[in-house]
């Protein structure tokens, strides 16, 4: 048990500290992976009229958005 609670404060701690890296960071500025522009072509391309800035749950479960 104090193995595993040792772990669970560690891991609490490194994402602490990678929350507040990104927090710190303008999001258009940030890049997580070298495939990451990538990755945002291709979600636009899936989702072209979904809008990100604001997520509704109501709008993400209307039938269109299915």
């Amino acid at each position: 048990p104090r193995v595993e609670l040792a772990w669970a404060m560690k891991a609490h701690q490194h994402a602490q500290v990678y929350f507040n890296l990104i927090s710190s960071v303008d999001p258009k500025f940030l890049s997580l992976t070298k495939v990451d522009d990538r990755i945002y072509e291709e979600f636009r391309r899936t989702f072209r009229d979904l809008r990100i800035d604001v997520l509704d749950p109501e709008e993400l479960k209307s039938e269109p958005a299915k």
